[in-house]
This record gives C-alpha cells, structure tokens and sequence, in this order.
C-alpha cells in the first residue's frame, strides 16, 4: 500500500463537526441507527450487483463485532463494490442519494434515500475505513474518513474480494454499540427479515444467521396458521383474527391483527413497519384510519416515503391511499364477517364496540350489518339494538348521564329510554331510524320526562301544595325547589332533578367552594354571572335544580302531616341528600354539611325525646 501524501487530501462540502452534532441530537433518535444505515448500504451494494451479474446465493452481509480478541468492529457485503470515483462522488458528498443514480437502476431496489447513513457511524466513530473493490473491474481502493472533516482515497496493493467493508474503531464511550451483544441484538430488528442473508459473527468461533423468511411479506399465500403465530409473537397473546394486506398502488403487503382486547382510550396505533424488508419503525402512527385502533399492523412497502431519519413516515399521498387501501380492506372483513360468522361477529363487538361505533355513523352500508350487533345502556337495561328495535318502535334518548341517571328512575316501562352520555352512542341513537323501518327516536330531557309524572289525587291537593312550599323553603339555600308527584315506584322517597344547565352551574359552583382564592375561581365566577345574564336577557327565570318527593311513599305522606318545623326540615334535608346519592352526584361541601348537622340534629332530638318518655316505654 502507498500513503496519499497530505496534499492530497480533500476536504467535505460541509461542517462534519456540526454535521453529526445534527444527526445525533435532531435526526437520528439514538447511535444505534449506525448498524442500519450499514445494513441499508449493504443491502443496496448487493441489490446492485444481482443487476450487474445475476444472483448468487452464496453473497451475503457479514459482521464482525467488538470482542476481546478483536478490537475492531467490521461490516463485510458482497455487493457491487466501489471504485475510486466512486467512493469520492458517494461517500464524501453529504445528501447525495448517489446509488440509484450511479448504478441507473431502479429506485425501488434501493432503501438508502437521502445520503447522509454513512454519517452516522460517526456517532460511535471518530474514523471510518472503508475498502472496497468493484464488481466492474478495477483496482481495489480504500476510504478513510475523519470526524474532524477531512477524507483520503488510495488505491491497494493487491488483491480483495469483490464487495466492501467497513471498518469502525469505538470512540471511547461507544464501545458497548459495538459489541456481540448489541450488534446481535440490533442485527436482529433491523435485517430480520432482508432477502439476504446476513451472519454475525460469535466471540469464540462461528456465526449466526440473523435472516429468516417473513410471514407477512406475501400474506395471501400464507398458512394462516402462520399468520397467526406471527401475530402472537407480536402482540404477546393469540390475536383475535389476521386480516391479509395489500396496496398494489404503493407495492405495500403485510397482515392487520385484530386485537383480543379493547384498547384503552387514547392509545397510540404501534405499528410496525418495514421498507425494502428493512424495519423502519415499530411504533408509525399514522399508518390507519382514526377508528381502527382494535387492529395493529405490520407491513412491507418498497413506496412509500420515509423522513431523513428513516424511523417514520412522511404523511404524503402515498401514504394518504395506503391508510384509506388498509381501512377499506378492514371494512370489507367486517362486512364479511357479518355475513359468514354472526357468532364471530358477536364476539368481535364485544370486544370493541367503541370502534365499530365510531365507524357505522360514518359509513351507511356497514352501519346496516353492524348496528344491530351493537349494544347500548337503557332504562330497561344494557341490551343489543337488534333486541331493542324489536320490541320496542319508539325509543327516546337523553344526551348525557347525568340526565339518564335521573330519568331512569322515572321512566316508564313502556317507554325506553338509551343513555346517550357515552362516546357515539347519541349519534348511533339519532341514526337508527334510517336503518330500522318504522322506528322513531327521540331527545327526552328531564323536565319532559317530569311531565309524564301523574299528579297526586284532587283531595291531596291542599297538603301537597302546603308541603312544597314548606320543603322549598328548607332548601332554598341549596337552589333547589321542591315538587310533588305520583312515583310508580313506593320505594323511591324522592328524585333529584335537573337540567343541563343546572348541573353546570352547580359544578362550577362545587368547584369554587373547593378552590382556593384567586384567579380560577375568578374565572368560574364570572362564567356564573355571564350565564345568568344570559338568562335574565332570554326573559325567563333562573333555573333551580328539583327535589320530586314520591306522593306514593309513606314517608313523603307523613311529613306532610308533620307539624314540627325542625324535625320537618332536617328530614328534608336528608331526603334531599339522599337522593343526590341515588342519582350518583357528588356532595358539595354545603351537601355534606347539610347532612352531617342534619343527623346530628336528628339524633339529639330523639334522645331528648327518650328522656323524657315515662320509665319504661321506648320510641
């Protein structure tokens, strides 16, 4: 070998220092990136040579790590080599995507876009060496690059086998990213699955192969006993089912899985993603449509667009087309499903009612096969649609829980109504009179439903109109008015009631009363002004939330008759609380201390009372 002397050294078109100051902190998410880029280089150089001469079994990608015999890490492939031009215009240009150009062949054989991957061995680097010899005949040449900007090209001596490697020596804080077990391991996610064959080479002897045929590559064609052994590797437990991929417009194949579990609200899609066979990444998110988050998937694509750092998607129209390809083919399994395996389908919905709702009130068709599998919380309980429409043509619905809550213990039999608070379930609502013939569906409030309420008999009258008023005036503090009604139910003493509104205002009022002085609650103040303004200016009253106290209980009748004021108030009082417990609100601070005064109260009088019966009787 001869020395290039000093001046003939050439120096890079750009800051390294600052180059590779960028890759690891804004580009490349960790230095472990380098054993891709090397592996994408690889790849590419024996893509290269099987246009040039054909294919060859025997060539292959072989890496020696760190050990403690071997201070050197080394990347062997048995591409189509480089020669000396060819190592100045690739390897010293930074950005140049020069492969595909310099060997004219087709950009779909190549994973290596944006010529910055050499780079990034300097990351675990401060030298790369690189000799290679090219496959269309000339001298073998060397490469060394330098961390501080500058390179040397040489031709060698002698004689190497056709192909390239590369030659790292660890920076001083880099050395485990070079050793067996990183290398192993790193070999193992990335190169998985290449159409070459790619060996690691072990400490004491020998090699292993990291390459292995991929399941989804061709998933048409595959056992899907096969598939589904992939899956449970994947996601740790036996998928539910595995959907067969394909996206001829964007040459992307692979498998979605359906998962055997609800995810929870708000979890990310994690799915895996390979280009060229190369992972890219195993966490791309915006690979599927919004409501598809009961499937993950993995695929292969030789089109579509990775970012710089080659760990995510571009979301361009490749990408657009694929993500609509995937939800149209999701769709269609479901659609089949329903129409091959109703007792599949079942068990699906079950499993993720929440996606297959957020689907059919976006898509009409699926909505006719699927809806009535679909199931929802009623008045008369939690049942299928399928069952509901049946029995029932005229269905009514209340838009949150908080008045479902309260109208379930009112409603009549006869008259069902769905709890709308949860996700979609007021769209599904509003939806199923297009879907079932006859059917009609509407809105019930709490103030409708009250309406429904018969009236306690004529001869009642006079004491029920003295006992609002006297019930009224216990609570008034409380903003809460009292009304009596005939419940069906003689269990029930007493309902709480109160619109949208109502409920609004007493949580923003709940949150001053916890809040400390300053400028939140400030702001709920001023909302609470804003909204009785708003009131005021519609020219009606401030609404008042409502105690319905239940003409058919026997307690309700006895306070009517109830003369002492004290004991009459502090049993209102606790009628009033427990029914705020049954509709499931939260005490205030003024609740709680309304009832604990009230028992108090209560149980002083009794034992007063107690005092002073004769010896001998009891209460």
């Amino acid at each position: 070998m001869t020395a290039t002397p000093d001046d003939d050294l050439q120096s890079f078109q750009v800051n390294l220092t600052g180059v590779v100051d960028l890759l690891s902190k804004h580009i490349y998410s960790s230095p472990r990136v380098y054993l891709r880029e090397l592996l994408q280089n690889g790849r590419d150089a024996l893509a290269a040579r099987v246009e040039l001469d054909g294919d060859d079994a025997s060539r292959g990608i072989r890496i020696t790590p760190l050990s403690d015999s071997n201070d050197t890490f080394r990347f062997q492939d048995d591409g189509i080599g480089l020669t000396a031009a060819e190592m100045t215009e690739l390897l010293s240009t930074v950005g140049r995507s020069s492969k595909r150009d310099i060997f004219d062949l087709p950009r779909s054989d190549y994973l290596g876009q944006f010529g910055i991957g050499l780079l990034s061995c300097f990351m675990v680097a401060d030298q790369i060496v690189i000799q290679s010899r090219s496959a269309r005949g000339s001298a073998p040449v060397e490469w060394i690059g330098n961390s501080d900007g500058t390179f040397s090209v040489r031709e060698l001596e002698g004689d190497l086998p056709i192909g390239t490697t590369v030659s790292l020596k660890p920076r001083f804080d880099q050395h485990d990213l070079l050793s067996t077990t990183t290398v192993m391991a790193l070999a193992k996610t990335f190169a998985e699955f290449l159409p070459v064959t790619v060996r690691v080479d072990l400490p004491h002897g020998g090699s292993e192969t990291v390459t292995h045929a991929a399941p989804f590559i061709e998933p048409h064609t595959t056992e899907p006993s096969e598939l589904l052994a992939y899956g449970r590797e994947l996601l740790g437990a036996d998928p539910f089912a595995a959907i067969p991929l394909s996206v001829p417009g964007t040459s992307t194949t692979g498998v979605a899985y359906v998962l055997p579990s609800s995810p929870p609200p708000g979890a990310r899609q994690a799915n895996r993603v390979y280009l060229g066979r190369m992972l890219l990444s195993e966490n791309v998110d915006a690979l599927l449509p919004d409501w598809a988050f009961f499937v993950r998937v993995v695929l292969n694509s030789t089109a579509l667009t990775p970012t710089a750092s080659r760990e995510s998607l571009v979301d361009d129209d490749l990408l657009e087309h694929t993500r609509s390809a995937i939800g149209t083919t999701l769709r269609q399994w479901v659609l089949e499903l329903a129409a091959r395996n109703p007792g599949q389908l079942s068990d699906f919905v079950n499993l993720h009612s929440l996606a297959l709702k957020s689907l059919v009130i976006h898509d009409d068709e699926l909505a006719t096969f699927i809806t009535p599998w679909l199931s929802v919380e009623t008045t008369l309980g939690r049942m299928t649609i399928e069952t509901l429409t049946r029995d029932h043509k005229a269905l009514r619905y209340a838009e949150s829980v908080d008045e479902f809550r309260q109208i379930a213990s009112i409603a009549s039999a006869d008259r069902p109504v769905i709890n709308g608070g949860y996700v979609y379930d007021t769209e599904i609502a509003r939806l199923l009179p297009t879907i079932v013939d006859g059917l009609t569906v509407d809105r019930v409030s709490v103030l409708d439903e009250l309406d429904f309420l018969e009236v306690p008999p004529l001869d009642a009258r006079t004491a029920v109109a003295r006992l609002e008023d006297r019930a009224s005036a216990v609570l008034a503090d409380a903003n809460c008015s009292v009304i009596v009604r005939s419940v069906p139910s003689a269990d029930v003493t007493g309902l709480y009631l109160a619109d949208p509104e109502v409920l609004r205002s007493i949580d923003r009022r709940s949150a001053r009363e916890v809040s400390k002085p300053g400028l939140w609650q400030n702001v709920l103040g001023k909302v609470d002004a804003f909204a009785d303004e708003r009131i005021a200016s519609d020219g009606i009253s401030k609404s008042l939330a409502r105690l319905c106290l239940n003409w058919n209980n026997p307690v309700v009748v006895t306070l009517s008759t109830l003369s002492d004021d004290a004991v009459f108030s502090r049993t209102i009082q606790l009628l009033y609380v427990q029914a705020l417990l049954t509709s499931q609100r939260p005490l205030s601070v003024r609740d709680r201390a309304m009832m604990t005064n009230s028992m108090s109260d209560l149980i002083a009088m009794s034992v007063k009372l107690g005092d002073d019966l004769p010896e001998g009787n009891s209460l």
